[in-house]
């Protein structure tokens, strides 16, 4: 894997340089997905060589309209840059720069994107400076990496002071208290990074758990009739390695799946699989 790995990335960068982000260069970037093949029902890297460099690379999302795509990388002693390609004329290329304070989402509509406790609204061609979600999320007692919102504007976090993944719905127009979820979702170490569905279906995150492939995986869980979330399931080898995968984001129109994977000490590469490994690991009626 890692042999194919180098000569893809060998290959990609000839054709572009990620060093530079000019059109010019950029110019083969053209179509849908940052102009990439999509995959099959087993994970590849994303844009390699654009995208997927050395160093660490992660955190990559699609906005819900699908002509943006961002991601976090390093730029030198772990400080981490969010960085936003947008699709102009069929071509991509680099148009914003952020400072990274938290782990990207989107509400259904576009108009927000989350980081940690923060939220930044679209302004003309661009984002606001960030905004509080407010006193309900800005306690001390809760250490936010990602917020994940669903079309319902239900609001599911992880929260590295407890290790837990909390919930908050809108009841009767109201914004509710954030819950720990239930002991299907918290089992295990270092769960984090949720992603719930925009129908509210399912919720993907990721944990480290005795039956495990190694580190952390990615797990699944749908949602029951009774409202209930169903077991963890293990996302298998089509996804999970005995290194860390996390941070899964589904494409808007619920075609791929994004997330991180760590090659080794010094390199965190964006992969992506079909999704449609999501309807295969859904329970049977």
């Amino acid at each position: 894997m890692k042999l194919v790995l180098n000569i893809t990335l060998l290959f990609t960068a000839l054709l572009v340089s990620d060093k530079s982000f000019s059109k010019d260069e950029l110019s083969p970037l053209e179509g849908p997905y940052m102009g990439q093949n999509p995959p099959n029902i087993v994970a590849v890297p994303f844009a390699p060589g654009v995208i997927s460099k050395e160093g660490w690379d992660g955190e990559g999302v699609f906005s819900p309209e699908m002509k943006e795509f961002y991601y976090a990388t390093d730029v030198g002693k772990n400080n981490r840059k969010i960085i936003g390609y947008r699709q102009e004329d069929n071509v991509w290329t680099k148009y914003i720069e952020l400072t990274r304070t938290g782990e990207i989402g989107f509400s259904s509509d576009g108009q927000r994107m989350y980081m940690a406790k923060s939220y930044k609204e679209r302004v003309g061609d661009g984002w606001s400076e960030s905004k509080s979600l407010g006193p309900m999320f800005d306690s001390k007692d809760l250490g936010i990496m990602r917020l994940s919102a669903s079309n319902k504007s239900t609001y599911v976090f992880d929260d590295y002071l407890s290790g837990a993944i909390r919930i908050s719905p809108i009841k009767d127009g109201q914004r509710q208290a954030p819950k720990k979820m239930a002991e299907e979702i918290n089992t295990g170490k270092w769960t984090a990074h949720p992603f719930i569905a925009p129908d509210e279906s399912y919720l993907i995150w990721d944990s480290e758990r005795e039956e495990g492939y190694g580190e952390t995986d990615l797990y699944i869980s749908f949602r029951q009739k009774d409202d209930s979330w169903g077991p963890a399931i293990n996302m298998g080898d089509a996804v999970n390695t005995e290194n860390d995968e996390s941070f899964a984001s589904v494409t808007p129109n619920g075609k791929y799946i994004l997330f991180n994977r760590k090659i080794d000490d010094k390199n965190t590469d964006v992969y992506w699989v079909d999704a449609k490994i999501i309807d295969r690991l859904r329970p049977k009626k």
